[in-house]
């Protein structure tokens, strides 16, 4: 990215960057919450899922390749404005910092910049993960609970107003705060180490820039995902102290490793999906650059 920031460009380029996510990585999304929110067997039971594989497998043979793809409508038709808002809270990040437009910011900046962004998607983030979990967790039933994302809305809020479709916005802002800084700091960090003596930026570069920033959000944000999908697939009144509660009974009964379930499926999508964002992401700002060089 250059260091001169266009919120405008950040907030459209981090749209389309954000659909190229979806499509690259939304079935390894769904196997990952299905571990993280399969129950825990009983004495002489074996889990649900013995692992990615595993889960991917059943999943095709009991609902087909469509079964992976449940609960995309709501990250797809909300991805677009997170991702923009996700881009945008970076770029305004970066622009508050900035005493003149070509300023280099410290890796600590641009730290607080990503941080900053995060704040700004929780609002649309919350309700979106919290609709795509509960659509993601219907195991190909005969009559499922909720027939779209639509019809989760109207029951969700029918059961408990708009407090139950924000449920988990705590959870979501605990993950995201600390996952986007790391996020943006790693991708700009490398984009910075491997930019061309002309000073342009590669499609080698912004894959690996791209794909290791995926990586080092989920090395922060698992844990706290981990708890936001149990608080969120939960029925309600399940946990009455929130994300605290959530994690107090987790380390009890599972011990700490549980904070890391679904990690495989999290890391084999982390890598493809962020690489496409933002290939998707710089593709759509050299356009504009072009397009609207004044944005």
């Amino acid at each position: 990215m250059s260091e001169n920031v266009s919120p405008i460009k950040y907030f459209l380029s981090g749209g389309f960057g954000g659909v190229c996510t979806i499509l690259a990585g939304h079935p390894l999304d769904t196997i990952k919450v299905r571990l993280q929110t399969m129950p825990i067997p009983g004495p002489n039971e074996r889990p649900l899922y013995a692992g990615t594989w595993d889960c991917a497998k059943k999943t095709v043979s009991k609902e087909g390749f469509r079964g992976l793809y449940k609960g995309m409508g709501a990250p797809l038709v909300g991805v677009a404005p997170i991702f923009a808002m996700s881009f945008l809270g970076f770029g305004l990040g970066k622009k508050l910092q900035q005493k003149d437009p070509n300023e280099k910011l410290t890796e600590l900046q641009l730290f607080y910049a990503g941080a900053f962004s995060g704040i700004f998607t929780t609002a649309i983030m919350a309700p979106g993960e919290r609709i795509k979990c509960l659509l993601q967790i219907q195991h190909g039933d005969a009559k499922p609970k909720y027939k779209g994302p639509i019809d989760c809305i109207k029951k969700l809020y029918a059961e408990g107003g708009l407090r139950s479709i924000f449920k988990g916005s705590c959870a979501t802002l605990l993950r995201d705060v600390p996952a986007s800084g790391v996020y943006f700091t790693t991708y700009e960090v490398l984009q910075r180490a491997m930019k061309s003596e002309d000073g342009s930026l590669g499609l080698l570069s912004t894959i690996t820039a791209g794909g290791c920033a995926g990586i080092a959000n989920w090395i922060v944000g698992m844990p706290p995902d981990v708890l936001k999908s149990r608080l969120q697939t939960a029925p309600e009144g399940t946990y009455k102290r929130g994300v605290r509660e959530v994690f107090v009974r987790l380390i009890k009964t599972e011990g700490p490793a549980a904070l890391y379930k679904g990690v495989i499926p999290v890391m084999l999508r982390a890598f493809p999906a962020n690489a496409a964002c933002f290939l998707g992401f710089e593709v759509a700002k050299n356009f504009l650059d072009w397009a609207a060089p004044n944005l």
